[in-house]
C-alpha cells in the first residue's frame, strides 16, 4: 500500500535512525519475529526484523561481500560451506561465486523470512536458490551444528540477528565448540559482531567466548552506511592463524581464478587485506 509514514529503528536509548516508506510491501508476524519489507524513497526495498533494519537493497553488497569474500579467499580452497542464517540468499548468493565451493548448506530458521525474500527482494540472492550445489534448509542452525559430522566444512559463516531474541543462541560456547569440531583443519567461522563504538560489549564477550575454541580470534572491519554508528565487525575465529595475513597479491590471484574479481562493489584485494587492521578503539576489545 502506498504510505507517507516513517520506519523508526531505535538502535539505542538516545540514537536511532528513520526511513521514509513509499510503500509497505509485507508485514509478517511469523512463528519468531516481526518481519516487515518496505520500499524506501531513498535505498530501495527493506527488509526490518524486529523494528531492526536487516538489509537494503541499496548497501546490502557492503556486508555481503565482506561476509563472504573475505573468509572464502583467505582460505583459498573452501569446498564445503556452511551458512547460518541469511535467509535474504545474499551470502548464498555470493558463496556460489566461488568456483572451489562445491557444497553450500544454508540453515534458516524462520521461513518466512525466506518466502518474503523470494518474493520482495528477488534481486538480492538472483538464481542462488535454483542452484544445484545449494541445500537449504528450513531449521535451527544450533542443533544442525549439534549434529553435523566432525570435519565436515572448510567454512562457516553466521549472519544473524544481534544476540537477543532469536539470534541469541547463536552466541553460545556451545555453538562456537560445536563449530570447531565440524570445522576441517584450516576451517574458520566468521560472523557480525555489532558497531563497536556502540555495542563494544558484544564483540568483546564473543570473542572471548570464541577463543576459547579457536586459537586465532580477532575480526575486521566493514562500513555499512545501514549499520549505523561506524564500522560493523566481523568476527573471525580461525585455527589456522596464517589466514590473515595472506598478501595481496595472492588474494588477488584467487579472486581471479574464482571468477569475482572485478565482480564486486566494495570488496577488493587491498580492502581486505586492510580490513583487519583495526582502529585502537575497536582493537582494545579482542583478545590479547
Amino acid at each position: 500500500m502506498a504510505t507517507d509514514s516513517w520506519i523508526n529503528e531505535t538502535l539505542y536509548p538516545a540514537w536511532g535512525q528513520r526511513f521514509l516508506v513509499k510503500r509497505e510491501l509485507a508485514r509478517v508476524q511469523s512463528d519468531f519475529q516481526d518481519i516487515v519489507v518496505f520500499e524506501s524513497e531513498t535505498h530501495g526495498r527493506v527488509m526490518v526484523l524486529d523494528g531492526v533494519i536487516q538489509i537494503t537493497e541499496a548497501d546490502e553488497f557492503v556486508y555481503q561481500e565482506m561476509l563472504t569474500h573475505v573468509p572464502l579467499l583467505a582460505h583459498g580452497s573452501a569446498a564445503n560451506v556452511l551458512i547460518i542464517g541469511a535467509g535474504d540468499g545474499g551470502v548464498l548468493r555470493r558463496v556460489l561465486q566461488h568456483k572451489t565451493v562445491a557444497h553450500a548448506v544454508m540453515v534458516e530458521i524462520d521461513g518466512e523470512v525466506i518466502r518474503l525474500a523470494k518474493e520482495f527482494l528477488p534481486k538480492i540472492a538472483g538464481g542462488a536458490w535454483n542452484d544445484p550445489r545449494a541445500e537449504v534448509i528450513v531449521g535451527d542452525g544450533i542443533d544442525y551444528v549439534k549434529r553435523a559430522p566432525n570435519g565436515a566444512f572448510d567454512a562457516i559463516i553466521v549472519d544473524s540477528t544481534d544476540p537477543i531474541g532469536v539470534g541469541e543462541v547463536l552466541f553460545t560456547d556451545a555453538f562456537y565448540e560445536n563449530c570447531a569440531r565440524i570445522l576441517t583443519p584450516r576451517g574458520l567461522v566468521v560472523n557480525q559482531c555489532g558497531v563497536p563504538f556502540m555495542q563494544a560489549d558484544e564483540l568483546r564477550e564473543t570473542s572471548t567466548r570464541r577463543h576459547a575454541f579457536f586459537p586465532h580470534v580477532t575480526a575486521y572491519v566493514a562500513a555499512v552506511p545501514t549499520y549505523v554508528g561506524g564500522f560493523m565487525t566481523l568476527g573471525w575465529s580461525a585455527k589456522d592463524a596464517t589466514l590473515t595475513a595472506v598478501p595481496v597479491e595472492t588474494i588477488r590471484a584467487r579472486a581471479a581464478a574464482a571468477g569475482i574479481l572485478g565482480m564486486t562493489q566494495y570488496w577488493t584485494p587491498e580492502i581486505h587485506a586492510g580490513a583487519f587492521n583495526l582502529p585502537p578503539y575497536i582493537a582494545r576489545h579482542l583478545p590479547a
